[in-house]
């Protein structure tokens, strides 16, 4: 009996390191990640999860217009935003990948 007990520990401790590593960051950077979404706004420059960087231009509850030139415009998913986007950090890096 105690193999089966300590077996049956082994797997409940292996559940909770796989919690704690794998499953709650994870569920973290969703709720983040949903959380910059909703709070888009015209004017925020973003970008896509293909790459491509652009200003909104519109809003939709699921759709949005992003400018990438003047008078070039994308309908994109919402959910395809990948992040905001910062010209002075990209600036910064490139700065730094120069200089390397």
């Amino acid at each position: 009996m105690q193999g089966a007990g300590s077996s049956l520990l082994l797997i409940i401790l292996m559940f909770a390191i796989f919690y704690f590593l794998l499953i709650r960051p994870q569920v973290k950077r969703q709720k983040e990640h949903q959380a910059m979404l909703n709070a888009l706004q015209k004017g925020d420059m973003v970008i896509t999860r293909g790459g491509l960087i652009g200003k909104i231009t519109g809003i939709t509850s699921h759709v949005l217009t992003l400018e990438l030139q003047e008078k070039v415009r994308v309908r994109v998913m919402r959910q395809h935003v990948d992040q905001k986007f910062d010209p002075e950090q990209y600036e910064a890096k490139g700065e730094a990948s120069k200089a390397a």
